[in-house]
């Protein structure tokens, strides 16, 4: 039967009345996500408030074969939110309720739609919080950090978003709902409930999400460490965790993040400092006390040029907001800038952010690295002018090498990120043609109709197959014209 396309309209306004868009003036909000290099009108963005009318809405998506991409707050940085132009863009903005705290049992069950950061304000009164902790987390939601199983600043010591989930409702791509783990420490069965983290919305739309929620430490203290070279301060994240320290958080900046993240929000930074360290320590008193002194000589040994400590909740608010400002103080120094995501092994470190240095001067851009150093999770800031198609080019250019760069060394192309559309050509050289079919045959089983966030994160062995062609036949003369600059 041909698809009516008016009769599905009439359908779809039935189920969502005033909470569905059609304006092309309205749908304009939704075209893009936080990589703004990619956009794409939507057909329709429907806005439920209900999980039956999820379930309906998708249901009805997988009679007619649209497409269905789930979005949150829109604020991922590799285009996996970007609209279908034949499909259904489903928000879940609505979502966003607390539904329950068990402080016993130090859980909560919150709606995808609520975000990171009020999960923590809202059992900050019970001595509790919720530890992965993005950047972003004044405005990203749980079920996009779900989706792109995000870190942040705690997850060296505490662990990415799958490491804090318990349990998940999902609604399946032909609209079924069920349940995958819950309060239980464990579960029977498969671990689907760690394979639905990064799976970027291809395998069922969270609508219901059961956190973990710690106690916090009795002492907390922030080192602010300042070194005159950049591979000194690469270095010595390595002979940290090598002394046996594990920090509750280890992050790096580099001259020119740190100085725009100090002219931004003025947290104390050092700018005469070619990269800086913060090291937070926590747990109990003498445990703290203890680190902190080790931690001091490992810092005079690695040659770091000052230290000061935070041991104060204020001040200590005041060095971490520097460094979770740092992608918009970076935005106010060039008109825009392309963040990239990869993963290396700690001891990469020196090497890699030397590399990405002469990939600076290379392509004539600047480069700000501001990043999760002790899980060796880079975040290079390559600014650039989106309005000169010159200076993308070179930005995707040098995204690329840097990629390719990790997977060199023995990493990932994306840490918390996802691969979404920004890096759906790496994954081919990430990864060989019989493991994408098996990412593919995963996807099949969860999603045989193929509506769910379609053309993301794994790409087709025919793209991969072109893709190889033009790298080998066309790469060189391409970036062979780049190198001019």
């Amino acid at each position: 039967m041909s698809f009516d396309k008016n009769s599905f309209i009439q359908v779809l306004r039935k189920i969502c009345g005033d909470d569905m868009i059609t304006d092309v003036a309205r749908l304009k909000v939704y075209e893009t996500d936080g990589l703004t290099a990619k956009k794409q009108v939507p057909w329709i963005v429907v806005l439920p408030s209900t999980v039956s009318d999820v379930q309906r809405i998708v249901a009805l998506c997988a009679e007619h074969d649209v497409p269905v991409v789930a979005r949150g707050a829109g604020t991922g940085l590799s285009g996996g939110a970007m609209p279908h132009d034949h499909g259904v863009l489903l928000s879940l903005a609505k979502f966003n309720k607390i539904l329950e705290v068990d402080e016993r049992a130090c859980v909560a069950r919150i709606e995808p739609g609520v975000t990171n950061l009020a999960i923590t304000k809202a059992v900050e009164h019970l001595g509790l919080y919720y530890a992965p902790d993005p950047s972003s987390q004044i405005a990203c939601t749980i079920g996009g950090n779900v989706a792109e199983n995000s870190g942040g600043v705690h997850c060296l010591k505490y662990g990415l978003t799958v490491h804090n989930v318990m349990g998940l409702k999902i609604v399946s791509p032909q609209g079924e709902l069920y349940e995958l783990g819950g309060e239980a420490l464990d579960s029977a069965g498969f671990d689907l409930l760690a394979l639905m983290h990064g799976s970027e919305g291809m395998l069922g739309i969270v609508v219901e999400v059961t956190v973990k929620l710690l106690v916090k430490p009795s002492v907390i203290c922030v080192a602010l460490v300042a070194f005159d070279s950049v591979t000194a301060a690469a270095g010595c994240v390595g002979e940290i965790i090598a002394d046996g320290i594990l920090p509750a958080g280890l992050e790096m900046m580099d001259q020119l993040a740190a100085e725009a993240a100090e002219a931004f929000v003025h947290a104390g930074y050092p700018t005469d400092a070619a990269a800086l360290l913060l090291c937070e320590l926590d747990g109990n008193v003498d445990e703290v006390q203890v680190q902190h002194q080790q931690l001091l000589s490992i810092l005079d040994r690695c040659g770091a040029t000052s230290v000061s400590t935070a041991w104060e909740e204020a001040e200590r608010f005041r060095l971490w907001q520097g460094r979770k400002a740092a992608f918009p103080a970076v935005g106010r120094i060039a008109p825009d800038y392309y963040c990239m995501d990869g993963t290396i092994p700690r001891r990469e470190l020196p090497e890699v952010l030397t590399a990405i240095s002469e990939l600076s001067e290379k392509f004539a851009l600047p480069c700000a690295n501001v990043f999760h150093a002790g899980d060796g999770n880079l975040h290079p800031l390559i600014l650039y002018d989106a309005n000169d198609s010159d200076q993308l080019q070179r930005a995707e250019a040098f995204g690329a090498q840097i990629l390719a760069l990790c997977i060199e060394k023995g990493g990932t192309i994306t840490g918390e990120h996802g691969v979404g559309v920004e890096k759906i050509d790496q994954m081919c050289i990430q990864f060989r043609d019989a493991e994408l079919e098996v990412f593919h045959e995963v996807k099949s089983s969860f999603d045989h109709q193929g509506i769910l966030n379609p053309g993301k994160a794994v790409p087709t062995l025919s793209r991969c197959a072109e893709f190889g062609a033009m790298h080998v036949h066309v790469g060189e003369e391409k970036y062979s014209d780049l190198e001019r600059f």
